[in-house]
């Protein structure tokens, strides 16, 4: 099959969404299919949005593109829309309203996670055919090996990272972790290491600041470390403590947004109020945990064949799907002729600069 995922795929640190396309490209690809990043082809079979936002850099394109190949270039065409973001992650007040309206165009939805399924059924989108598949990262990359487990007789490492530098990734608990640093009786018996981007005006007094990194500079870091925490606010899935799991870190984590979904059951989950307590928890049973955390079960390989199983179910059901969709496809044969010769000129453009 042909499927064209929306992304514009960039090089080095970019944040979860540039992996996920990554890693489900090179997984497709690896299985035979053919995948492409725009709507040029007039044979697409499956076309996934995974930005619709004009304005992000990553966006390939938009719901109003996919809805103009489907009335004017193939209206057999299959799409799919994945959903990673909200409002209630950066407190904006106009994401999820466009995402719904985006989704209008979609046959099936993909979501991140239960917690922002639920967000979204709530406010309106579509309830057919949805689903939940959860975020993993490369395991040939992020995995245990080389990871040295704590010793207890030298200070237990923290670790964290983020590409986005916005406050509700976690920042609070992080000034926090940092602050308790101050103090003899923590700063004898932890580190804390960040790597990535922080916030304008943030800094650290105690805590070791990394600039961003990825792939395999990015493993190596954090298996230098012991613990992997998120204190990330309404996070819909989050790739950071994914691959601080999968690299054999037991996970200290807030309760908060999609995380525990993906963090339950391999490390010790917080509140605002009992930090201290719980990192005093995880320092008490970390041979337990570390026992837990082995048996990780999210990663790339799992997500992106769910993918295709949806895909493949998604052709089967070919017929059934188009003939329930609402999506008005009437044209004019002027409205046809117009928009073609637009096309065929942008696409002669593309091919001669």
């Amino acid at each position: 099959m042909k499927i064209s995922i929306g992304t514009k795929i960039k090089d080095g640190p970019w944040g979860g969404g540039n992996l996920f396309a990554i890693n489900l490209k090179e997984y497709l690809t690896n299985e035979g299919h053919k995948v492409v990043h725009n709507l040029d082809d007039d044979d697409i079979d499956i076309i996934l949005i995974t930005e619709p936002r004009r304005t992000s850099e990553s966006s390939a394109f938009t719901h109003i593109d996919v809805q103009n190949y489907i009335k004017y270039v193939n209206s057999s065409v299959l799409v799919v829309h994945r959903i990673n973001e909200c409002d209630e992650r950066k407190n904006t007040n106009y994401v999820n309203k466009y995402m719904i309206q985006a989704n209008n165009v979609a046959d099936y939805t993909i979501f991140v996670s239960s917690w922002l399924k639920d967000i979204y059924i709530q406010q309106g989108i579509n309830q057919k055919n949805n689903y939940v598949i959860f975020a993993g990262a490369n395991p040939d990359i992020f995995n245990s090996s080389g990871y040295k487990i704590w010793d207890r007789n030298s200070k237990m490492k923290i670790v964290t990272h983020h590409w986005g530098a916005n406050r509700n990734k976690g920042f609070d608990i992080y000034q926090e972790l940092d602050n308790l640093l101050d103090d003899k009786k923590y700063d004898e018996l932890f580190s804390f290491t960040y790597i990535g981007n922080i916030p304008k005006n943030f800094k650290f007094k105690n805590a070791k600041l990394v600039s961003p990194l990825s792939g395999i500079d990015l493993s190596n870091e954090i298996k230098k470390h012991h613990v992997y925490l998120t204190g990330s606010i309404n996070e819909p899935s989050g790739n950071h403590h994914i691959e601080g799991a999968q690299c054999g870190l037991p996970l200290l984590y807030l309760d908060s947004g999609g995380t525990p979904e993906y963090c339950n059951g391999y490390g010790v989950k917080f509140e605002n109020d009992n930090f201290n307590k719980k990192l005093d928890e995880i320092y008490e049973n970390y041979d337990t945990y570390l026992a837990q955390v082995n048996d990780y079960p999210f990663n790339s390989k799992k997500m992106c064949l769910e993918y295709e199983k949806i895909f493949n179910k998604m052709l089967n059901s070919k017929t059934d799907i188009l003939n329930l969709r609402s999506l008005d496809t009437k044209t004019t044969n002027l409205d046809n002729f117009i928009f073609n010769l637009f096309r065929r000129f942008k696409l002669w453009r593309k091919q001669n600069i």
